[in-house]
Parts: structure tokens; C-alpha cells; sequence
């Protein structure tokens, strides 16, 4: 057990019961969630799950010390440049030096050329050059990309072998999480009440639980569903400031944020002109972000492989034929009335999305609706300042949990529903509570009434805003009324 000798009870503060197990049961891979903000990373760009890879490196018995302190701020310094400091490492390259540089590195393969390309972000490069021995050790270069650090050097021109300059990569150490033993991580949810693994996950996911109703926590959570449940399709619309990206942007490296602008299916789904496999095929979620302000392609290519996608996980461009596992979670900004809810709640709360994305076939492929529109606007009072779970580790723990079929099983078996006979609706809801299940429940031994509650309801409240607004916008669909029995 933890002693009242331990830093997490320094200053005559206490720990919440959830905190307390939390650092018992799972002590190598809990942080203080408040330190990512003290120690001093400025306005570095970097994902919070990097900046506490980076932090528990330094961390003394789990507190950041002076010493400590000292220590992230000279990692920085030496690999995290600021990004006005850009010429000045090119600088350094064209002297024939050595860059250690810290960034999100990843590698598309070009058959016309026969090389492998390394995007170097920090540098604006898409077109560094590698060793095949670094991609075999490092896979995921060739999907989602990976964060660490890499020795990069710089060749010039010869004028003959050699027309330009070119920038390699001759080292590369990944950040990554250590050896994850999912088994234990199930086995220790038994330890929590479900309030208190609830907090667990909010904080978790970088939220402060303290200020949150039990509805809100829900709302919370329901944003990573698709993280942890294959081809979960979401939507959410809110307000502005009410943090709906933030859990994408930091929590996981398995979720892709495409922000406003037009969204092409070679993007998405293939690019015939590369040869290089789409977003959908390299990440577990691809976010739309600011869909009020997506636009599609004139022909309608996008939306109508859309609509295979998210119905069969399907999808075809040119000769490529493909299938993918990745979730659509698409974050619109929508203007609310004096009452707190959408202001074309009667109309319909998709008017302010575009009209493209608005085509009822569209929307009733889409699982659930999430009310963002409950949600308070981000706060000095809404980063969390209790322990959670390291967000590397978190994010692998997602990760590793969609593939879990026994989960959905689950839920066929012990799932009792009434006025649920469309195929969509309840392969919908399933797949909803089986992430929840997940989430809230992963050692699979919820009551009846906890499993129904918190896994069923929820998921039935999702799909059933979905049939709502498809009845606002076409008279065709029928009022549909969800219950669980």
C-alpha cells in the first residue's frame, strides 16, 4: 500500500481513493498529470503523451524536482529546437554536423524513384533519405509514424552522382512504451469501483474529473470509443472551446486529425499517383476537425467511398481494393440558442454542416451523436491535477483492446433491446457497447444492472439521436423509439 511518506502526499494534501489504487496497482505507469504543464515546454509542438515520455525519464520518485527540472529543460534544448530555430539547424547540417532532433518521422516508399522518402517535420522535409535497416526496426515508420529521436547529417552535391543535397538519417531510437501486459491492466480493474476507474480514465485522458458531473464523465469518455472498438463512426458538435480535439491531438498516435480544408479519397482512402496507402489504412481514427469547414471534391468521389467505408470497412480506388478498421470521428463547431442546446434543434443540428456530409444515407452510416453541446467551455480548471495512467501506456492499452472479439460477444449474448429491428441500429448500438464495455468494464464482470446502465443506455441514447435527425431531415425515416428492457 501507499505510505503517507509518499511524494503523492507532500504538503498535507491526500489522494483521491481512485489515485491512491491507481499508483498501488499501476505505480510504473501513473503520472501526476498537472506536471506536463510545469515543466516547461513552452510552446513546443509535441503531443502530451511525448511530453510525459519525456517527463518520466526525469522524474524523481514521481515529483519534478529543481533537479529534474534542469534536466527536461536541457532535453529540449538539445532535441526539441523551437521552430524559428529551423535554418539554424539546417545551418548546422550544411557545416557537415551531426543533428540530434526529436520529431514525428515517417517514411513513404517511392517505386518510381526506388527510394524510401523520411518526412521530417520540424524541417519542412519530405524527401530525406534512409537505410532500409531503420524501417526494419522501426515498422511503423511506414504507417502512422513514429516520435524519437534521430541522427541526421548532411550530403552536398557532387555535379555529377549527385545533382542536390541530401539530408540522411543514420540512427534513429523510437519512443515507445515498454512491455505492455494487457492481462494485468484487465485483472486490476477488479480493485475499482466504477466511479473510481472512471476518474482514472478522465484523468487519464487529460481531463480534471473533479469538475465534471457523472453525464459529462460519459460524454468524456464516449470521444475515445472509437479508439478502442474498431470502426466506431462518431459524431460530435459543440460549441467552440469545449476541448473536443484535444483528447486526438494528444492522447494517442493512433488518431490522425485532419483540420478544415478539402479532404480528398487520395487522402483518405489511396493515392494512385504515389502508390501511397491512405489515412484510414495507417491509423486506428481519422477526426475530422472543423467539419463545418470540410469541403469535398466536385465530383463526389469522397462522399460516395465514404458511404461503402462506413458501411463494409470497404473501399476502391482505380485497381486498389482494400479494407481498413479505422474509426470516422467527424468535430463540427455549431451556435447554440439561450437555452443551452443547438440553435436548430427543431430543424435539425446538422444545418450547420456541410451540405455534402448532410445526405441521410451518410448520416445513418454514422453510429452516434455526441451532445458536446453539455459540455463547459475549457477552463484554468479543466486540465486534470491528479494521477492517470502514463499516455503512451494509455494509448497502447486502447490500441491492444480492439481486436478483443469476446467483448462483443459479450454483448450479443447479455444485450436485451425493444423497437431495435433495423440491422443498422443494432449493429450500431452493439459495437457502441462493446467499447464501452471495454473502457468501463475490461475484466468483463459488470451486474446486469452496471452492464445495462453504463454500456447499454449510453450506446442507445448515441444511435437514437442519430434516428432523430435522420427523421428531421427526411419524413421517409419513421420516428424510431430504442428501449432497453
Amino acid at each position: 500500500m501507499i505510505s503517507t511518506s509518499d511524494p503523492a502526499f507532500e504538503n498535507g494534501s491526500t489522494r483521491s481513493s481512485f489515485e491512491v489504487k491507481a499508483l498501488e496497482y499501476f505505480a510504473e505507469v501513473i503520472i501526476d498529470k498537472s506536471l506536463i504543464h510545469a515543466a516547461g515546454f513552452g510552446a513546443r509542438a509535441i503531443p502530451t503523451y511525448v511530453g510525459e515520455w519525456i517527463l518520466s525519464r526525469y522524474l524523481e520518485d514521481g515529483v519534478l524536482a529543481d533537479s529534474s527540472r534542469q534536466k527536461v529543460a536541457q532535453f529540449i534544448a538539445k532535441y526539441l529546437p523551437a521552430k524559428g530555430q529551423k535554418d539554424e539547424i539546417k545551418d548546422v547540417l550544411l557545416r557537415q554536423e551531426v543533428v540530434r532532433l526529436l520529431d514525428d518521422y515517417s517514411v513513404t516508399v517511392n517505386l518510381k524513384s526506388g527510394q524510401r522518402q523520411l518526412r521530417i517535420p520540424f524541417l519542412d522535409m519530405n524527401d530525406a533519405m534512409l537505410g532500409s535497416g531503420i524501417v526494419d526496426q522501426n515498422s511503423l515508420l511506414l504507417s502512422s509514424g513514429v516520435w524519437g529521436v534521430g541522427d541526421l547529417f548532411y550530403i552536398p552535391p557532387d555535379g555529377e552522382n549527385r545533382k542536390k543535397g541530401e539530408v540522411w538519417m543514420r540512427d534513429f531510437k523510437a519512443f515507445q512504451v515498454g512491455a505492455l501486459d494487457i492481462e494485468y491492466f484487465i485483472e486490476c480493474r477488479q480493485h475499482f469501483t466504477l466511479d473510481e476507474w472512471r476518474d482514472l480514465l478522465v484523468s487519464s485522458m487529460g481531463f480534471n474529473p473533479a469538475i465534471y458531473s457523472e453525464r459529462q464523465k460519459t460524454v468524456l469518455i464516449t470521444r475515445i470509443l472509437p479508439l478502442i472498438e474498431s470502426r466506431v463512426n462518431l459524431v460530435e458538435l459543440a460549441p467552440k472551446g469545449t476541448g473536443k480535439s484535444f483528447v486526438f491531438d494528444n492522447v494517442s498516435r493512433y488518431a490522425r486529425v485532419v483540420s478544415g480544408g478539402k479532404v480528398s479519397p487520395a487522402v483518405l482512402f489511396h493515392n494512385l499517383a504515389t502508390n501511397v496507402p491512405g489515412l484510414v489504412t495507417r491509423y486506428d481514427t481519422v477526426v475530422f476537425d472543423e467539419v463545418q469547414s470540410v469541403s469535398g471534391d466536385a465530383a463526389g468521389e469522397l462522399m460516395a467511398g465514404l458511404k461503402v467505408y462506413l458501411e463494409s470497412g470497404r473501399f476502391s480506388r482505380g485497381k486498389t481494393e482494400a479494407t481498413a478498421e479505422a474509426g470516422l470521428m467527424m468535430l463540427g463547431n455549431i451556435t447554440m440558442d439561450d437555452q443551452r442546446r443547438p440553435l436548430y434543434w427543431e430543424q435539425g443540428i446538422f444545418k450547420e454542416v456541410p451540405s455534402f456530409l448532410c445526405e441521410t444515407a451518410f448520416i445513418d452510416r454514422i453510429h452516434g451523436i455526441i451532445p458536446g453541446w453539455e459540455m463547459p467551455r475549457v477552463s484554468n480548471d479543466t486540465p486534470s491535477k491528479t494521477m492517470g495512467f502514463k499516455g503512451d501506456f494509455f494509448s497502447e492499452v486502447l490500441h491492444q483492446l480492439r481486436g478483443r472479439v469476446n467483448y462483443t460477444d459479450f454483448v450479443k449474448v447479455n444485450m436485451r433491446l425493444e423497437g431495435c429491428n433495423d440491422l443498422r441500429d443494432r449493429n450500431a448500438i452493439t459495437r457502441l457497447a462493446s467499447a464501452y464495455l471495454k473502457l468501463l468494464f475490461p475484466h468483463l464482470q459488470p451486474t446486469a444492472t452496471e452492464f445495462r446502465d453504463f454500456c447499454v443506455r449510453p450506446a442507445v441514447e448515441l444511435r437514437q439521436r442519430v434516428r432523430d435527425e435522420l427523421h428531421k431531415l427526411d419524413a421517409e425515416y419513421a420516428p424510431v423509439s430504442i428501449q432497453v428492457s
